[in-house]
């Protein structure tokens, strides 16, 4: 018979995983806290808007999509939303879930939701805590850019101006279509 335990460390936020077989311990892994965060891929036209992380941050000086933690209580599809709006001052409204992504270090243990959305309306304009620059980026604007981009923000950018971003999109006939769900 194999059974694992769960044990975390102190303040540590970091999880240690037993795997018992029949008299010994077959396996430890030591896990971050699990973090559920959003990233969104807002288009606008032939667009795409991303902001830049400021001084501070673990990818500072790079440009990203808009992305960051959920908050207490909050939906991942209006954490997106929240969070396009921080970072860059745009309204913008969720078409769908692009998909899911764990984070490799230095956010091992996060989980990253990642939407497509639609600009709404705003001027983009950085937030000047999280954020030193915000701006919408054509294909060409990007092949230009000198600074840095976040390796997963420009895969995402790239398949989203080349019309090759998938979403899973609301159904209608989903029996909880009160809500957000996209199944």
């Amino acid at each position: 018979m194999v059974r694992s335990t769960v044990v975390r460390n102190r303040g540590s936020g970091i999880f240690d995983t037993y795997i018992y077989g029949v008299s010994q311990v077959l396996y430890v892994s030591k896990t971050p806290e699990t973090v559920l965060c959003v990233g969104a891929v807002v288009v606008d036209g032939p667009r795409v808007l991303l902001v830049r992380q400021s001084h501070g941050h673990s990818l500072a000086g790079q440009w990203t999509i808009p992305w960051g933690r959920l908050e207490k209580g909050e939906s991942a599809s209006a954490a997106a939303r929240r969070e396009v709006l921080e970072e860059s001052q745009i309204v913008a409204r969720v078409e769908g879930l692009v998909g899911v992504q764990e984070l490799p270090p230095p956010w091992r243990g996060w989980l990253a939701l990642v939407y497509l959305c639609q600009h709404v309306s705003g001027t983009a304009a950085p937030d000047g805590r999280e954020t030193d620059a915000a701006a919408y980026f054509t294909e060409a604007d990007l092949l230009s850019l000198a600074e840095p981009i976040d390796i997963l923000s420009e895969w995402l950018v790239r398949r989203a101006l080349s019309g090759r971003i998938t979403v899973i999109g609301r159904d209608s006939t989903n029996p909880y279509h009160e809500g957000i769900g996209f199944i």
